[in-house]
């Protein structure tokens, strides 16, 4: 009874969450905000614990306790050096949103040219505006915008990120690796976002970890949802979250290892999912997902072998 009801979960789900109207709102865009404020109370959380170095160079905010040191009352030199610190933090949380609200948006934008590029151009080259309309003007029905490219997401959302800190004079590098330890956490709810809207999930299977998809009737698949969710989610944010204070890790080390991580663990995953019917295998018995993975996994340890080359050489040039 319970393996019956385990099973067969995907089936009793209802993908969309409520309706306004017309507009069908599911809980897969749900996921989305809900992924995307855990990544914002994560990194409040870490301004407020102090974790944000000085290192980072952003001008314009306030000085922190030497600007008070010729206060002649140290009990009010105290009592304004805490309000300039709250404020400090008032500004860096306002910044970090413009990161991430950027970055969300700049996301959607790689992600859905990500899957229109490399998921399924055969189709989008002959219907170009379904790229951005979510009408089918053929059969004058609302679908909806389907299709992202978590690659082209990645890409775009990067992109987004290094052009605002260019706007506002910040070290890329340094914030990126402020920001990547709590993105895992935020991608587990992605995943599943995935699980409820009965999407990509696994390959067929005669284990009992199985499910029935209503996509797929009478198939038993691999939640492979639910294993992306905890490799590229919980297991990559455990990882990633230890390692956000090491002061030994150079600048980009750990956004060279969140490409790499990610990379590493979305290669594994596709062993399991089942490959974009439109694509199939690509090459030998790999996905294309599985071919991005690796060009991230390859550019993940060129970063890190670029940094710590570079420290090398400084290094020698100082001694």
């Amino acid at each position: 009874m319970t393996l019956d009801f385990y099973q067969q979960l995907p089936q009793v789900i209802n993908p969309v969450a409520f309706t306004i109207g017309f507009l069908a709102v599911r809980w897969y865009s749900l996921m989305y905000l809900v992924g995307l404020a855990t990544v914002w109370f994560l990194l409040k959380w870490r301004i407020e614990k102090g974790e944000v170095a000085e290192k980072f160079q952003i001008s314009n905010l306030p000085a922190g306790r030497q600007g008070f040191k010729f206060q002649i009352s140290e009990k009010k030199g105290k009592l304004e050096n805490k309000s300039c610190q709250n404020s400090r933090k008032l500004q860096l949380q306002n910044i970090i949103l413009d990161f991430l609200l950027v970055a969300f948006f700049a996301g959607l934008v790689g992600g859905r040219l990500g899957y229109v590029i490399f998921y399924n151009w055969a189709y989008f080259s002959l219907h170009p505006w379904q790229i951005i309309s979510p009408f089918d003007f053929a059969g004058g029905s609302f679908v909806g915008l389907y299709g992202m490219s978590y690659h082209g997401a990645l890409f775009g959302g990067i992109m987004g990120m290094f052009l605002l800190a260019r706007a506002r004079k910040i070290d890329f590098l340094k914030w990126a690796d402020f920001i990547v330890p709590a993105l895992p956490a935020g991608y587990f709810f992605g995943r599943i976002g995935n699980f409820l809207n009965g999407e990509l999930f696994g390959r067929v299977t005669t284990s009992k970890i199985g499910m029935y998809f209503p996509a797929s009737p009478g198939v038993l698949r691999y939640p492979s949802q639910i294993l992306e969710a905890c490799l590229e989610g919980l297991l990559l944010f455990g990882i990633l979250w230890q390692l956000r204070n090491q002061e030994k890790l150079k600048a980009g080390s750990l956004l060279a290892l969140y490409l790499l991580g990610y990379g590493a663990v979305r290669f594994i995953g596709e062993f399991l999912r089942q490959p974009d019917p439109q694509l199939g295998f690509v090459f030998l018995n790999f996905t294309l997902g599985q071919l991005l993975s690796v060009a991230l996994i390859s550019i993940g340890c060129g970063l890190l072998f670029f940094k710590n080359q570079r420290s090398a050489i400084i290094k020698s040039a100082i001694n």
